[in-house]
This record gives C-alpha cells, structure tokens and sequence, in this order.
C-alpha cells in the first residue's frame, strides 16, 4: 500500500514507468570481470561477493562503506541479524581485504558505524590500511530510551593504504559563528563581519555536530532506513578525492554517495543489492543534473546547521 504524503513531504518516491526506466540503466555482472568504462559512473545492481572479483582492480581514488551495522535491521525486504562481534568481524573480513584491491595505493577509505559495530570496524581497519582517525558525528534523531543514553552519535573511521595520500583541508573548511569576537587594533581578527552576523573559517575537526538526517522536508529523503546525509558524504569526498577521481560506494542504499561525488565532479560506481534502491538511486542521479546544490554546503565552504546566512543562499540557488 503506498503511503499518504503530507503535501509539503518531499521524500523521493517512483512510478511503476520509472521503475522500469530506471531499472533498465543497471549494470549486472557478468561471467568475466568489468572494464571499468562499463562500471564507470554507473550503478551496479548485485550483492557485494558477487560484484567483488569482477571489479577492476586499483581504479578507486576513495572507498566510502556503511554496511549494515550489527543490529537487527530490515531494509525493504532483506534483513540483517544481529551477531556477536566475532561473527560480526567475520562477516567484514570476508570482503573488506578483497575491496582494497579495487582501491589506488594512494587511496583512503572511510568505514562507517555505529558504537555497537565500531570495535570491529577498526580492528578490521587496523590489519589492512593505516588508520588515521575516528570521525564522531551527531546524529540527532529518535526519541531516546528509558534505560541507557540515548544513542546519538555514529563513527566513521578514515584510513589510507599507504604513507602518501590525497588530502585536500582547505576544501572542508566550515564556517562558524563567532561568540565573543576579538579584534587587533579595532579590526577583526581570523573572523568576518557581515550584516547576517560574525563569522570564521575554521579546519574540520574529527567532531561533526553539524548535519541534519534526512527528513521528509529536504529533497535528499528517501524512505531508506540508514540514509547518509548529503552532507557528510560530501566532505569525504572533498577532502579525500581529487577533481575527477573516482569514489567507490559497495553498499550504496539509495545512492547518496554516487550522487554527492556527480554533483562534486567526480566519477562514481555503487554497488547495491535491492532493486528499488538502486532505481532511488538513478532518479536522484538524474535529478542532481538540474538540483545540483548540497544542503549545508554552499560558497565552497560547509555552514554550521540552521545558518541565517546558509538559508538566505539556498533560497537564492547558491
């Protein structure tokens, strides 16, 4: 039965002529490995062990992962079990060292996860590529639990396969508001005065308090249940793929990484399991051809979430 829509809800829905449309641009694989023109920039409709011999190998500037966490979860009709963390770290390794292939040697990669699943993350991580760092970002969404914290948070952790690696800080500056401005001989100082307020520019942190989940109101939404902001993908694949490069996404859901890397200028290939996702996915990439802006993303610079300034862009298609 589909669902009943308020009329401001703008989350992604598709026609039975769209999901034949859409469906038709998948790549399948085949008895032979891909050329990566065949995968190139496309979305490859197949679970991860059987795409996974048959993709080139080292062409992938950027790996971005979320698999399923260790939860019980169901996505449309495919359900993960929950494990112990032996069988979950099991269940990582008999991909995650066979992916690396697909990635450069100058290449990074980023694994997401939640407190549950992370332990395994990084001790998958930590045999296989150089771990640079844990992102914590805030994920600030459910109504919380009577007998523990509420769980409001998520890691990402960020690893390279060798000592020299692309990395572009300046591409991830944020813009902050300033509290308690201070000035140098009546001047301001490492901040910028404007009628919208005081602002600075400052360097990414490993701290990410400034993204909003997806929900029905912002165009990005779908009805997937783990669904990335735009937002975030965005500032991986800034800081850690070149212009041009290509980012490769094995669990693409509903294809916020192959459309965040498209409307940044970069090549992408998505590898996802569930059909209808991966028809998501195709309408959002032709949608990004018309509406290719980044919600909290804006001048080259990320905006703290629920900016003055950012809202007056957006509104102006900045």
């Amino acid at each position: 039965m589909e669902k009943k829509r308020a009329p401001m809800n703008r989350t992604l829905t598709l026609s039975d002529d769209e999901r034949g449309r859409y469906g038709s641009r998948l790549v399948t694989p085949k008895d032979r490995a891909f050329a990566l023109d065949e995968i190139l920039d496309r979305t490859v409709h197949s679970d991860l062990l059987g795409a996974l011999g048959k993709l080139p190998q080292a062409f992938a500037d950027l790996l971005i992962i979320d698999p399923p966490y260790n939860l019980d979860k169901d996505f449309h009709g495919t359900r993960f079990s929950r494990s112990d963390d032996d069988s979950y770290y099991a269940y990582l390794m008999s991909w995650f060292p066979e992916l690396l292939r697909a990635l450069k040697s100058d290449g990074s990669v980023y694994m997401c996860g939640d407190w549950k699943s992370s332990y395994c993350l990084y001790r998958a991580m930590k045999e296989h590529v150089i771990v640079r760092n844990r992102i914590t970002w805030q994920r600030e969404k459910g109504r919380g639990a009577r007998t523990n914290w509420k769980n409001s948070s998520e890691d990402i952790w960020f690893g390279t396969r060798g000592g020299e690696y692309y990395f572009d800080v300046d591409a991830v500056k944020q813009k902050r508001r300033v509290i308690a401005p201070y000035r140098e001989n009546g001047r301001p100082k490492d901040w910028e005065e404007t009628a919208e307020g005081n602002f600075r520019l400052t360097h990414p942190g490993n701290f990410w308090d400034d993204l909003s989940v997806p929900y029905w109101s912002m165009p990005e939404n779908t009805d997937h249940p783990t669904q990335k902001p735009e937002k975030l993908v965005a500032k991986l694949v800034l800081a850690s793929c070149p212009a041009g490069g290509v980012v490769l996404d094995p669990f693409l859901g509903s294809g916020t990484t192959s459309v965040v890397a498209k409307k940044l200028g970069r090549h992408y290939v998505g590898i996802e399991l569930n059909a209808e996702y991966c028809a998501w996915a195709e309408k959002r990439l032709e949608l990004a051809e018309t509406e290719p802006g980044i919600q909290g993303y804006s001048g080259g610079v990320f905006w703290e979430r629920n900016t003055q300034r950012l809202q007056m862009a957006e509104k102006k298609g900045l």
